[in-house]
């Protein structure tokens, strides 16, 4: 049986935007807006740690405000240097305008 929990509405989280996730029980997370897809990662660098929402977010690209080091949220995967180790993704799922992460103890490497 599968596990959910609701993080947001599409309403809270415009295209373009990111928000810092702070649940219960779970590592911090950020929540993206990608052209109306909601990605979810881990909000902590994996080069060095820092608050990745407190950097720059840009299309598919957020900026790391430490050293400049870039993710795509889509993938995980790093983009520019210094980030080498990608980031932890988690599936999510919308459902009547609530985007709700699934099972969050499962994470999606990519």
């Amino acid at each position: 049986m599968s596990t959910r929990t609701r993080i947001l509405t599409l309403s809270e989280l415009g295209p373009g935007e990111m928000r810092a996730l702070d649940i219960e029980d779970l590592p911090p997370l950020a929540a993206f807006n990608v052209d109306g897809r909601i990605c979810v990662t881990s909000n902590v660098c994996t080069h060095n740690v820092a608050t990745l929402t407190d950097g720059y977010f840009e299309g598919e690209i957020v900026e790391c405000p430490l050293h400049g080091g870039c993710f795509n949220v889509t993938t995980g995967l790093p983009t520019q240097f210094p980030c080498v180790q990608p980031l932890q993704i988690y599936p999510v799922m919308v459902e009547h305008g609530v985007v709700y992460l699934e099972d969050p103890r499962v994470e999606v490497l990519p």
